[in-house]
Order: C-alpha cells, then sequence, then structure tokens
C-alpha cells in the first residue's frame, strides 16, 4: 500500500475529493484510500452532507432511478443506497392484531 501520511490524506481528499481519483493518483485502489481513512479515523468528504442528502431521498421518492441519482451526484450506487438508507425517515410498520 503506498504511503500516504494523515495530513496528507487530508490535503489529498480536499484536492480531488474522492477515494477513486486519490487512488488513481497513486495506482492504487479506491478500497485501499478507504482503508487508510479509515485508519486514520478521517471521514469521507461527503459523509455528512445533509443537503445533498436530502435530495437524493427526494429525487428517489420522487421516483428517479438510482443510477441517475449516483451520477448526477459522483458517488457510487451503493453509496447512493446507503445515503438512502441511512437519511430517509423509518417506515411506519402498521401493527397486526392478535
Amino acid at each position: 500500500m503506498a504511503k500516504i501520511s494523515k495530513q496528507e490524506l487530508i490535503r489529498l481528499q480536499k484536492k480531488f475529493g474522492t477515494d477513486a481519483r486519490i487512488g488513481e493518483e497513486f495506482g492504487i485502489t479506491r478500497q485501499a484510500i478507504h482503508q487508510l481513512r479509515k485508519k486514520y479515523g478521517i471521514e469521507s468528504r461527503t459523509a455528512s452532507n445533509p443537503e445533498r442528502n436530502r435530495e437524493i431521498v427526494e429525487m428517489r421518492d420522487a421516483g428517479k432511478s438510482i443510477a441517475v441519482i449516483a451520477k448526477k451526484y459522483d458517488i457510487s450506487i451503493p453509496q447512493t443506497y446507503r445515503v438512502i438508507k441511512e437519511t430517509a425517515a423509518p417506515k411506519k410498520t402498521s401493527k397486526k392484531k392478535k
């Protein structure tokens, strides 16, 4: 794995934005950068973006496809699902009578 310090990773995150772009610069995978972020305790730049996350949920509720939403926000399809799952209000379940 590439030798990237915590400070350098923070700087690269600001410059390139995504783990994938940082990985491309160093010739390593997005997952390797993700593991470094976790090791150093650095949160993803896009992790706490409540306005964007709310917009993603609204688009999905309006019937937009996950692929269209992911492309618009330049995030992966699995990340789009995660944002929706973590942001959307919990569904109310009906109680069954016994």
